[in-house]
């Protein structure tokens, strides 16, 4: 499989654990599947998130076919988005959509992906998060099962269209900040300014005290 087919192809899959010390048997268990050719691992990562919201990986592992490609690079995009600002919003913290990504008012029962994948990863715990491709999902179902893991996954072509959208949204974010503080700080200087002139102003036209001459 090509860099290109790889590439937007197969599932993020994200899996939780009752027994965190199960975890790093979890990310060896997924490395057999891609040598033994039952399922292919593009890259996967076992991370924690901070009482700060942020997410540190711990420990990453890259298929043997896929070192070096685009595909490799997805996990390494969505851990950047869920332990950002943004994450934390998405579920990292508190539990809150990000209104300019998802309308919090849609009906639609089919819950954003970001969302879905930033809940798993919670404070204090182990999540595995990983980029598959996968003939048979229930393969790695199986192989989790013994080792405490639940398993949730997402088409990494959701996951990427939403990875583009976070990064368009946070860019207006920023540039709407920005656009912000220049305006403050340009009134606050024209304030600033308009004050002085009123001061001199004021020196200018204090009456003067009528001079006296000796008899």
């Amino acid at each position: 499989m090509t860099d290109d087919e790889v590439a937007g192809t197969g599932n993020v899959v994200v899996v939780t654990f009752r027994d965190d010390g199960k975890a790093y048997e979890a990310l060896s268990t997924l490395k057999q599947l891609d040598s033994q050719g039952r399922a292919k691992l593009a890259q996967a990562a076992l991370v924690t998130r901070g009482d700060d919201g942020r997410v540190v990986v711990r420990d990453e592992v890259s298929g043997e076919d896929y070192v070096g490609t685009a595909a490799g690079g997805l996990i390494g995009l969505l851990v950047g988005i869920l332990g950002g600002p943004l994450g934390v919003l998405l579920g990292g913290a508190t539990g809150v959509l990000l209104g300019s990504l998802w309308d919090l008012d849609d009906e639609d029962e089919t819950e954003s992906a970001l969302s879905e994948v930033s809940k798993t990863v919670k404070v204090g715990r182990t999540t595995l998060l990983a980029h598959m491709i996968e003939e048979h999902p229930e393969i790695v179902d199986a192989d989790m099962a013994p080792l405490t893991g639940t398993v949730v996954r997402r088409p990494v072509y959701e996951v990427e269209g939403e990875i583009a959208d976070a990064q368009a949204a946070q860019r207006e974010a920023k540039k709407a900040a920005r656009a912000k503080l220049i305006k403050a700080h340009e009134e606050k200087t024209r304030a600033e300014a308009h004050a002085k002139v009123d001061e001199l102003k004021s020196k200018l036209h204090r009456p003067r005290e009528p001079t006296t001459t000796g008899a």
